[in-house]
């Protein structure tokens, strides 16, 4: 870190140390207002500019438990982030010339189409409009953990409305429909491409599929528990009122994963696109800095110039 200056504050639950730019100072003592103001109990920090770490923290404790503190190779599931890293993964293939995000799914994927999806793209699945946020019949026990099985129920999933026409946010879908495109396109599961593609030459600790090695850093997962006076969101409305809705589905319909299955050997070491990626604050950074530089980064080309433009474009919005 170039410049950096070395950082440590105390907390309530342990030590904020690392390295920060001091041009960064105020994103570094918000940071630790977390822990002094805001109840947070174990976290880490990162941000790039240019190509170059300007803050690099991390502090707290790692298991509250055992008051093991949190370190500076200390991981966690990182729950949604690992969507970006999945439609990286979709994108890179892309630019390989290996899938073109706007044909038929079809192509690569034949069994998906039944039902009236006969329309879909990879781009529908990209932008959370492919049509199947959730699943209507109860799933096994495990479901989450079994790549073939997923991918088999939403093959055989009726869309909920016409693909491409309107968006819908695919909470856990989104993992097995953009990677099974990913698998079928590289000819590997997800997380193998994504370790072989993006982690592996960045040089940054990020797996979808945790090896079981890595196991002591990772940090549990604290669900968080709404207060009685907060008052409750129209999602959380809809999924107790509403029988059979998305967001009635997305919640009781999920196998309890992000309750229970989070903090097991096995939910850490399925490959589960849309959720159980595991790394930290210098893993995302390091994930997202070649995007921010053109695409490349220290000799590591991950898209190409007009791959990444087409990124950036919005291909699906919500209208409130």
């Amino acid at each position: 870190m170039s410049g950096a200056a070395s950082f440590r504050r105390e907390t309530p639950v342990g030590v904020v140390e690392g390295e920060c730019a001091p041009a960064f100072t105020p994103v570094a003592e918000e940071f630790v207002r977390n822990f002094t103001a805001r109840g947070e109990i174990g976290a880490s920090l990162a941000l790039t500019l240019e190509g170059r770490t300007v803050v690099d923290l991390w502090g707290g404790l790692a298991d509250p438990a055992t008051r093991r503190p949190w370190r500076r190779d200390t991981v966690c599931i990182v729950f949604s982030c690992t969507k970006g890293a999945t439609a990286l993964c979709a994108h890179v293939l892309s630019a390989r010339g290996k899938l073109d995000i706007d044909a038929p799914v079809s192509e690569l994927w034949p069994e998906f189409v039944r039902h009236g999806k006969d329309g879909a793209t990879t781009r529908m699945m990209l932008d959370h409009s492919v049509a199947v946020p959730v699943l209507r019949e109860k799933l096994k026990p495990g479901a989450f953990y079994d790549w073939d099985y997923m991918t088999g129920r939403l093959a055989d999933e009726a869309p909920f409305w016409q693909p491409g026409t309107r968006n819908g946010y695919h909470a856990l879908t989104f993992g097995f429909t953009v990677g099974e495109m990913v698998r079928r396109a590289a000819g590997k599961s997800l997380g193998s491409f994504f370790r072989e593609a993006v982690a592996h030459p960045l040089g940054i600790d990020f797996w979808i599929g945790l090896p079981e090695a890595e196991e002591p850093r990772v940090a549990p997962m604290l669900v968080y528990r709404a207060g009685a006076d907060e008052p409750m969101t129209p999602f959380l409305k809809t999924a107790l009122n509403e029988r059979g809705s998305v967001p009635n589905l997305m919640v009781f319909n999920s196998d309890g994963f992000r309750e229970r299955g989070a903090n097991t050997r096995a939910g850490r070491a399925a490959e589960i696109g849309a959720a159980n990626g595991v790394t930290n604050g210098r893993g995302l950074a390091g994930m997202y800095a070649p995007l921010a530089n053109g695409g490349t980064l220290n000799g590591v080309t991950l898209v190409d110039a007009d791959t990444l433009a087409r990124m950036g474009e919005v291909s699906m919005a919500t209208h409130l």
